[in-house]
């Protein structure tokens, strides 16, 4: 679909990658993006119109969709990392992880399928991560919300299908904002994910692989689990 004149709504604006997206869409001739931000009093990006959206508050996001009628892009990028170590550690961290990147995608999906739908169907466009496919015993509760949310990305792709809505899935390893500060990784540019994504967009591309860990990663899901797991 065309970006350039679109309106779009990015959750999660307020830093990171979610950031990178809004500037991405301004770049690419969006004529407005929405910012989902949990506190837009404290938001400041030129060129966005701030909504005040906290993912888990279903009031919050039945009043994004009013305000947010014209949208015909629909980014879920919020998403946090909360999690315990595999085997200490409280669970409350991992229910938060699915409440945020799985039931928060699933509801923003839920309210929004009907304004991408009167408006031409449009794109919806899921963050996900290489940790969709691959688990780590270091953040548990991160992947397997991850992989709920891969999963529920299929089941929008299928269930959006007949009113036209595009529905792009974007993996990708560790990306460089704040959230990664002490991860000692190789990591891609935000603002790489961020282009990688306009591009599927523009080409009606379902799913970006943005690096080469992640394209391995996909490419051995039809492999032996080896592949995934080297030391199983």
């Amino acid at each position: 679909m065309e970006i350039e004149g679109s309106v779009a709504l990015v959750t999660g604006a307020n830093r990171g990658i979610g950031r990178a997206f809004t500037r991405a869409l301004l770049a690419r001739g969006a004529a407005k993006v929405y910012a989902g931000v949990r506190r837009p009093e404290d938001f400041e990006e030129s060129g966005l119109e701030a909504l005040r959206l906290d993912v888990t508050d279903p009031e919050q996001i039945a009043a994004a969709a009013r305000a947010a009628t014209d949208a015909t892009i629909v980014i879920n990028n919020a998403g946090i990392q909360a999690g315990p170590g595999l085997l200490e550690g409280s669970l409350e961290g991992a229910r938060q992880e699915l409440e945020v990147n799985y039931l928060g995608t699933w509801a923003v999906s839920r309210a929004f399928a009907p304004v991408l739908a009167a408006n031409g169907g449009g794109a919806l466009v899921n963050m996900l991560s290489v940790a969709s496919w691959r688990a780590n015993n270091r953040f548990p509760g991160y992947a397997a919300s991850k992989a709920a949310q891969w999963s529920l990305t299929n089941a929008l792709r299928v269930g959006l299908r007949e009113q036209g809505t595009l529905v792009v899935g974007v993996h990708v390893g560790y990306v460089d904002t704040d959230a990664t500060a002490g991860v000692d990784a190789p990591k891609v540019e935000a603002a790489e994910v961020a282009a990688r994504t306009m591009e599927a967009i523009s080409g009606d591309e379902p799913e970006v692989l943005v690096d080469e860990t992640t394209r391995r990663v996909r490419a051995a899901l039809s492999g032996p689990l080896e592949l995934l797991y080297p030391t199983v």
